[in-house]
């Protein structure tokens, strides 16, 4: 079932995204060469218990995970897509990574992803990424009302698949609310025109995910939780949470 948000819901949303939005801003700027995972999952948390907000990350266990998450951030690294578990792994010269990151205040939920990368950047990487957040972009100006959830599919799925890069099988963005992951469901691709219809009051994390070597595949370490592309090319990931109101899209983790 869809939870239509209200004007006042969506303002309280809005307050736990900046709380994401401020977290993500937090870590990119701590993360250097040297600096290890875990550290930069400490100070998202910082962030988090400054502003009194908790993280639906933290200790969140879906059917397909052997062990509850155990870090308050997701942080893929190079080949990683998505779900990467900070632990003491340092950041080297010209890595790719992309922080995953939410947080829940006054009952609310949030959730962003960026992706950037560390020391000198390979040419390659940053088309990567850009494509990722062009992909985002799309996909965010589609969430209108009277548009459909494929609407949002297309035009993601579009600008991925027209540079070249792959999108893992299964994986998109989702509603969100008073829980981090509610109805609907929304793919990186698909037909226009199918799916639910889009009403003010929905609210969508939207997040493309693309593999650099063009495939689909992916597998997933032995913590249970890291997915990475099969080929061992490089991942982005980029995400906002978007409230469709009748004034068009409203990105609420924009700072």
């Amino acid at each position: 079932m869809v939870e239509l948000k209200t004007a006042p819901e969506i303002e309280k949303m809005r307050a736990a995204g900046q709380v994401v939005a401020r977290a993500l801003a937090a870590v990119r700027k701590a993360a250097h060469v040297g600096v290890a995972l875990s550290d930069l999952d400490r100070v998202a948390r910082e962030v988090l218990r400054a502003a009194g907000a908790t993280s639906p990350f933290l200790g969140y266990r879906p059917s397909f995970a052997p062990v509850p998450f155990p870090a308050v951030v997701c942080a893929s690294v190079n080949d990683a897509i998505v779900h990467g578990v900070p632990d003491d792994y340092r950041l080297c010269d010209g890595d790719l990574v992309s922080i995953d990151c939410g947080a829940k205040l006054g009952g609310w939920a949030g959730d962003a992803a960026v992706s950037f990368t560390v020391g000198r950047a390979r040419p390659e990487d940053l088309r990567l990424i850009e494509t990722s957040e062009t992909a985002l972009a799309a996909g965010i100006a589609a969430a209108v009302p009277g548009n459909r959830i494929g609407d949002i599919a297309h035009a993601v799925g579009t600008v991925c698949r027209s540079a070249g890069y792959g999108v893992p099988d299964g994986f998109g963005g989702h509603g969100i609310g008073r829980n981090m992951h509610e109805d609907p469901g929304v793919p990186n691709e698909g037909p226009p025109g199918r799916g639910m219809k889009l009403r003010p009051g929905m609210v969508l994390a939207i997040e493309p995910m693309l593999i650099a070597g063009g495939t689909d595949d992916y597998r997933c370490d032995g913590d249970g939780w890291t997915l990475r592309t099969v080929d061992g090319t490089r991942a982005a990931h980029s995400e906002h949470t978007v409230a469709i109101t009748a004034r068009g899209p409203r990105i609420l983790t924009a700072l």
